[in-house]
């Protein structure tokens, strides 16, 4: 299995000519940074963004910086069923090769998505198990998938209760979190478990990026905080975090590698996991806990309606049974 590469580097990413690639929050930060690079190396992207105006303004730097670069827009706002549902319904290509499950909300105020879910767990979860459930057929008409979910170092010290996945019960923003990028980490890995009992040649991969200097703590929701904790978030990014292409390594890498297995899992190989090159890293807890993802997979398909039916059957991608 491959291990660190010290040597990697984005610069290491073999021709992406041919690809096509759909990266979730594509319009800044390290989602921003994924699609252009995948566009530089020669892939189709779509960069899937909530605000078609920050998602065009992406574009536009994207290919100022790679002129000629196959790249478009499209509306994706994981915290609304329907957004999604009509991402999926709207895809008019004939396939999926990459989804890299980039977009997400960090240490938010207390707050619900458009279906009522609590704002963590519905669009880092729920939202991203909805859009790979959606997508599965395109994915798994392409002759070599790839699914790359971005969890977070954090998820090592996250206390996973499937009791209180919607913050029934006290909402602790940290907590919160935590739980919701564990719950990236366990679909990943069940995600590559059944479709390997399945037999589809789908790879599941997480990521990790390490501390990384991005707007996750201070856009978006937390703008609302007022003007102290913007400048203190500010200020601790800017001392304490790495450059966001630094950040980017890990989907990258796990994106594009050739030889990765399915279910792994990539992270930085520096202490606490927080910086240094990709590695895989598969001695995780949540890794083994086969039993909790089980159980988060069968309530995630309740509460979206959505269920893989392809991994159910085995189905021919040619003649796909119906995700919903």
């Amino acid at each position: 299995m491959p291990s660190a590469c010290r040597s990697w580097t984005p610069d290491s990413i073999p021709d992406q000519t041919g690809r096509l690639a759909v990266v979730t929050g594509a319009n800044s930060g390290i989602g921003q940074i994924t699609a252009e690079t995948l566009a530089r190396r020669g892939a189709h992207v779509v960069m899937a963004c909530r605000s078609h105006r920050r998602g065009q303004a992406a574009l536009e730097r994207l290919l100022a910086r790679a002129p000629g670069a196959r790249a478009e827009v499209r509306l994706l706002d994981l915290a609304d069923f329907a957004s999604i549902h009509a991402f999926a319904d709207d895809w008019d290509h004939d396939r999926l090769d990459l989804l890299v499950n980039n977009a997400g909300v960090a240490m938010v105020p207390f707050a619900r998505t458009a279906d009522g879910f609590e704002s963590q767990f519905g669009i880092n979860h729920l939202g991203t198990f909805t859009l790979t459930g959606l997508m599965l057929p395109r994915l798994l008409a392409s002759a070599d998938p790839r699914v790359v979910t971005v969890s977070s170092e954090g998820q090592r010290f996250a206390r996973f209760d499937l009791d209180n996945l919607n913050a029934e019960r006290r909402y602790r923003a940290m907590f919160t979190y935590l739980q919701s990028k564990r719950a990236n980490l366990y679909f990943a890995t069940e995600l590559q478990r059944r479709a390997d009992a399945a037999g589809l040649r789908l790879r599941s991969m997480a990521v990790a990026p390490g501390l990384t200097r991005t707007n996750v703590l201070t856009g978006g929701a937390n703008g609302n905080r007022g003007r102290l904790y913007a400048t203190l978030t500010r200020l601790l990014v800017r001392v304490a975090f790495r450059p966001t292409p630094e950040g980017a390594k890990t989907s990258l890498y796990a994106a594009t590698v050739p030889d990765l297995p399915g279910g792994a899992y990539v992270v930085p190989d520096g202490p606490l996991q927080l910086r240094g090159e990709p590695v895989m890293r598969n001695q995780e807890r949540a890794i083994r806990d086969v039993t909790t993802a089980r159980r988060l997979w069968e309530v995630s398909e309740k509460l979206t309606g959505v269920r893989f039916r392809l991994l159910d059957h085995g189905a021919c991608p040619s003649h796909p049974v119906p995700d919903v």
